[in-house]
């Protein structure tokens, strides 16, 4: 599933492209939204609220929508060819000079914006929020420490705590806290968990790469995601399956940096 930082950029290069202009041609391919007329509305911004997407037009409407872990946005010039085939795009929103188009959207909605906390209202503090400080940041620990007993990577995925770690993140917070995905909450530095989480969201949040290692060098992005030694000490790396089915997810972490 995309982190926070990619639907960040997703949504930044989408309000550069669509905010304060009006659509020559927009189609919803959702069988809810088929009807919904968008040509002729005036895009008002794009935002996100964690892993969410917010289009907002003018006169109080939002298309909302998640990438979940298919989902993109990619944005062409008229008539130039499309990267994925058409059958996978489930909005097309054009304005004169550009085109946007959703590949493989999940939870596409058409409400009122003064409806958008019934979608995204039970999400925490989002950690590229312009308004993240102090007062996020502790809002975030208290829901980090609510559980001490559940597992640190479980915890840093909860939206409902903070919005934007997904899988890659979690995995690499850990490493650098020094504990593994496993490790109970009350044992950790949930202010340092939740400042790395920031750090890292937000360092990658304005190019596509992600690094965790302030390299980009490729093989070298990360410490211990995805890879099969550890970076740091070379040591194998373990992969194992955290959570519940259907939600459980794959976690790698280096068993001599993270006992």
């Amino acid at each position: 599933m995309p982190e926070g930082d990619t639907v960040f950029l997703a949504c930044h290069r989408l309000n550069e492209a669509l905010a304060g202009r009006e659509l020559v041609r927009g189609e919803l391919r959702h069988p809810r939204l088929s009807t919904v007329e968008l040509a002729g509305r005036v895009v008002a911004e794009v935002r996100p609220a964690g892993k969410h997407l917010l289009i907002r037009f003018e006169h109080g409407r939002t298309l909302h929508n998640h990438l979940r872990m298919d989902g993109a946005w990619h944005l062409y010039a008229p008539g130039e060819r499309w990267r994925r085939p058409g059958h996978q795009a489930r909005a097309v929103l054009a304005t004169a000079d550009r085109v946007a188009v959703g590949f493989a959207l999940h939870d596409m909605r058409w409400i009122p914006t003064s409806r958008e906390p019934e979608l995204v209202g039970h999400l925490g503090p989002d950690l590229l929020s312009p308004d993240w400080g102090p007062d996020s940041e502790a809002e975030a620990v208290r829901g980090l420490t609510a559980d001490p007993q559940r597992e640190i990577g479980l915890a840093l995925m909860d939206q409902r705590i903070m919005a934007g770690v997904g899988n890659l993140y979690k995995t690499e917070v850990c490493f650098l806290l020094g504990r593994s995905p496993w490790t109970p909450v009350a044992e950790i530095d949930a202010r340092e968990a939740v400042r790395l989480s920031h750090e890292l969201l937000l360092r990658n949040a304005w190019h596509p790469e992600q690094t965790t290692t302030k390299s980009l060098r490729r093989g070298d992005q990360h410490w211990v995601y995805g890879r099969r030694a550890c970076l740091r000490c070379g040591n194998p790396v373990r992969r194992g399956s955290q959570g519940t089915p259907p939600d459980s997810r794959v976690t790698y972490h280096c068993p001599r940096c993270q006992p």
